[in-house]
């Protein structure tokens, strides 16, 4: 099992978000998705949606999944959100996730990649979740930068930015060279369609002495040469996901364990909530408080597997 980032009781929305001089790092991600967003669909997913910053640009799709590892960032998305029915709250591993193929008709990741330790498990993830020829988005941290190369030269960082191999700086947080991760998706059968460099003037000194406003439409119009040439801190890729002749999903969740879609959904009095239990594999996970939760499996007794063999609903 890959390493993992975990942002269990942390306050990112507060702590890195709001009020911390990000209006501009928040605007131009805004605009990328913008470009790149197919603007209506059924269904799309957030990977790693924290506390749903990004959802209002999802407004057009019928059913939006936002997905965390940590519970508590997605009831911090309840909050920040109030009470939509279109939105499907889910605690899930971007390695494992709960869904059954061909799902969604769109993707995307922003502020995710630079945490993951296999990238290639997560893409192949992505592209098994996501129908034929849907679109996937996804952000990454790049270690090929002005920033990193002036670095570099001057003798002020140990790695090479020309190096394609990814970087760890820190504890699970990772810089990715543009070649390398273009490579990893291609390898997982996702073509990439259309690129944008973001951040062009992420300098304390131009956040504090020009009008966001200005940077932002500056960095808007900079960010379509990533189709050329990537020279940013942050990179947005725009996929399809190449497959042909597969089966289209039926069903929505499908067991972390066992992978089975047999997952019946009913009431425990042992278990706060509500519970799917596998037909198959009898794991079984928690819906409370309006969030799925399939990152840990329920330690069951034999009454609770006795409803395994009733008619139950079935999601």
């Amino acid at each position: 099992m890959p390493r993992i980032c975990d942002y269990e009781g942390s306050r990112y929305r507060t702590d890195f978000w709001e009020g911390q001089n990000r209006s501009y790092e928040d605007a131009v991600e805004r605009v990328a998705m913008q470009k790149m967003l197919p603007p209506s669909g059924h269904r799309l997913i957030e990977i790693g949606g924290g506390f749903g910053r990004l959802v209002d640009l999802y407004q057009g799709y019928r059913q939006i999944v936002l997905t965390d590892y940590a519970r508590t960032q997605l009831e911090d998305a309840q909050d920040y959100l109030g009470h939509d029915p279109h939105i499907i709250y889910v605690v899930a591993d971007v390695y494992n996730l709960p869904f059954v193929d061909n799902l969604f008709d769109t993707l995307t990741m922003v502020r995710v990649m630079h945490h993951l330790v296999d990238v290639p498990a997560a893409l192949a993830e992505i592209y098994r979740v996501v129908m034929p020829y849907g679109t996937t988005i996804v952000e990454h941290a790049s270690k090929f930068h002005l920033k990193s190369l002036l670095r570099w030269f001057l003798r002020q960082q140990p790695w090479s930015p020309f190096d394609p191999q990814p970087v760890e700086f820190v504890e699970l947080n990772f810089d990715f060279h543009p070649a390398w991760m273009r490579e990893q998706f291609e390898s997982a059968g996702l073509r990439i369609e259309n690129m944008r460099t973001l951040s062009h003037y992420r300098l304390d000194w131009l956040k504090r002495n020009v009008p966001t406003s200005l940077l932002v439409k500056l960095d808007g119009w900079a960010q379509p040469s990533g189709n050329w040439w990537q020279l940013t801190p942050s990179i947005f890729l725009q996929a399809q996901a190449v497959k042909l002749n597969q089966t289209p999903a039926t069903r929505l969740f499908r067991c972390p364990t066992c992978k089975s879609s047999q997952l019946l959904l009913t009431e425990i009095a042992s278990v706060e909530g509500q519970v799917f239990i596998c037909a198959h594999c009898h794991h079984g996970w928690s819906y409370r408080g309006g969030i799925y939760d399939f990152k840990t499996p329920l330690i069951l007794d034999e009454d609770a597997l006795a409803v395994v063999h009733n008619d139950r609903a079935t999601l």
